[in-house]
């Protein structure tokens, strides 16, 4: 690798060890095996190269979720069976992407400061909705996009909220059956229509 890419390397490192805000360049460096000359090199700044790190993350972590996803609970499931496969899926992604999880629950306090990461994000959540609507209605969202950004937020608010509980307390944390008994009250609970 060359020294952009060991650098952004090292920066993803450390931004798992060590969290957003408690990252340094000289962090950065050492982890990377570069100089602190390096970063205002590629990077003109130890922010610019957080960023580019941690958007780069997320995106290594979308894809890893949507191959999780992608394995379908097969053609004769239902809705509800293709509800809770999916949840048990996206909480164990919780386990092993843990520092992911709390470095974007970090960043979204400072999004205001840095509209570049802020642009990242909302990219990221426009294509989340879209995998999400496709993931849990089956529905393209080439054929009907308005509704898939619809269903998507939904399940996308829903991600965010169990993200959060489980960060504070993974013991407390709703498993995917409470989840697909509780969305089942709320629908009978809605009534029909």
């Amino acid at each position: 690798m060359g020294n952009r890419e060991d650098l952004l390397a090292g920066a993803k490192r450390c931004l798992i060890e060590k969290g957003y805000a408690a990252t340094t360049a000289r962090d950065v460096a050492t982890a990377a095996g570069t100089s602190l000359a390096a970063i205002g090199y590629h990077f003109r700044t130890t922010r610019a190269l957080l960023d580019e790190a941690l958007v780069g993350a997320m995106a290594e972590w979308g894809e890893e979720l949507d191959r999780a996803l992608a394995r379908d609970a097969g053609p004769d499931a239902d809705p509800e069976q293709r509800f809770e496969l999916a949840w048990e899926r996206i909480i164990e992604s919780f386990a092993r992407l843990r520092p992911l999880w709390a470095v974007q629950f970090e960043l979204i306090a400072r999004m205001d400061r840095s509209p570049e990461l802020r642009a990242a994000f909302a990219a990221a959540n426009r294509r989340a909705r879209l995998g999400l609507a496709e993931v849990f209605h089956r529905l393209d969202p080439d054929t009907d996009e308005a509704t898939a950004l619809r269903l998507g937020a939904f399940h996308q608010a829903l991600l965010g909220g169990v993200a959060a509980q489980w960060l504070v307390d993974p013991d407390a944390a709703p498993s995917a059956k409470e989840l697909t008994r509780a969305l089942r009250t709320v629908a009978r609970e809605l009534g029909p229509g």
